[in-house]
């Protein structure tokens, strides 16, 4: 049941917003009561923090798989782009919920999220300068607002991309690496 509320609830919250969704829409969505919701969540928000910390944690398992394969550092950044387009594909609700709600977590959960966010990040830029070091990359760049940059597109993309249109998640991960590998590659 406590999954079911967890799917129910990133329906809820992604399609309404989480302080226009009330436990009673939860619990009259899956045909429960309250005290069923109270079993498993002692309020909306930590309901709201467990969303958050399995986005964010399937997402570092992801990303530690990619970091540690023994590829070059451009295909760990295409993997890394994709997977997060995957992910954005599988699981759109979860990263509107992800982006749109964090701002209604505590300072405490907020600053558990937030270490979390920066890890990945982190990741990413390691790779970026791992890249820089063997030459694939250009050495002059700044590597954090390079990071920043590709996680702003690519976590902004969970507005707008739809996996039934035009391009699917391959096609428009491979339109990112190639916009932000031109201005990375070495000449």
């Amino acid at each position: 049941m406590k999954e079911k509320i967890i799917e129910k609830s990133i329906d809820l919250f992604g399609k309404n917003g989480f302080t226009e969704t009330s436990i009673q829409d939860i619990v009259e969505a899956l045909g429960v009561t309250k005290g069923t919701f109270y079993y498993y969540f002692k309020c909306k928000e930590e309901l709201l923090m467990e969303i958050h910390f399995r986005y964010i944690d399937d997402l570092l398992i992801n990303q530690e798989e990619i970091v540690n394969k023994g590829s070059t550092q451009e295909q760990k950044l295409f993997e890394m782009v994709y997977m997060l387009m995957k992910h954005i594909e599988g699981h759109g609700q979860s990263a509107r919920v992800f982006f749109r709600e964090m701002q209604h977590l505590n300072d405490v959960h907020l600053e558990d999220i937030f270490k979390k966010s920066d890890e990945f990040k982190e990741n990413i830029k390691r790779v970026i300068e791992k890249g820089m070091e063997t030459g694939e990359f250009r050495k002059d760049l700044h590597s954090n607002i390079i990071t920043l940059a590709i996680l702003g597109a690519v976590n902004w993309s969970y507005h707008w991309f739809d996996p039934k249109g035009e391009l699917n998640e391959k096609a428009v991960s491979k339109i990112y690496i190639d916009l932000m590998l031109n201005g990375l590659k070495a000449k």
